[in-house]
């Protein structure tokens, strides 16, 4: 399978994708934060001294995947039309689970914006309880549904 990103010299270069058709599309990405037990107890109780865990990853989430061509070289700025992010408390993690999804009407998709959506919830849970647990550990970061484009339909099993 040939990348995209790569011309025939090897040279990395964004995608032209002009002649592609406006469809519309939608991908939807996953991780977590996995943190000590105490650390889970903090963000459950609401105890954190910089506020509503949850609710500043959630903003953050949904402020990443905003921005994502301007975090990623060459990513296509895109009109997106929504962004959800969900974080749960998971106790068997013990953590935070992130679910993002992001929609778009365009020419091509949006599984990176999901996949940075993620990403900026997770580090901002981390950033907001890093006093207390250094040791936290984002991970199983992946796109688990993508839709729309000649590609068709993606979901992860």
């Amino acid at each position: 399978m040939a990348l995209t990103h790569f011309d025939d010299k090897g040279d990395a270069h964004m995608v032209d994708v002009s002649d592609k058709p406006v469809t519309s599309r939608i991908a939807t990405a996953e991780g977590h934060v996995r943190m000590a037990a105490e650390t889970f107890a903090l963000i459950s109780e609401g105890r954190a001294k910089k506020g509503d865990v949850l609710a500043v990853a959630r903003l953050a989430g949904i402020m990443g995947a905003k921005k994502t061509p301007d975090l990623i070289p060459l990513c296509h700025p895109l009109p997106v039309t929504k962004v959800a992010v969900d974080l749960s408390l998971d106790p068997s993690l013990p953590g935070v689970r992130i679910e993002a999804t992001v929609k778009t009407t365009g020419q091509t998709g949006v599984e990176m914006e999901a996949l940075t959506a993620v990403s900026t919830a997770a580090l901002t849970v981390y950033d907001m309880v890093k006093a207390a647990d250094k040791a936290m550990e984002i991970g199983g970061i992946r796109v688990t549904l993508k839709d729309g484009g000649k590609s068709g339909r993606y979901e992860a099993t």
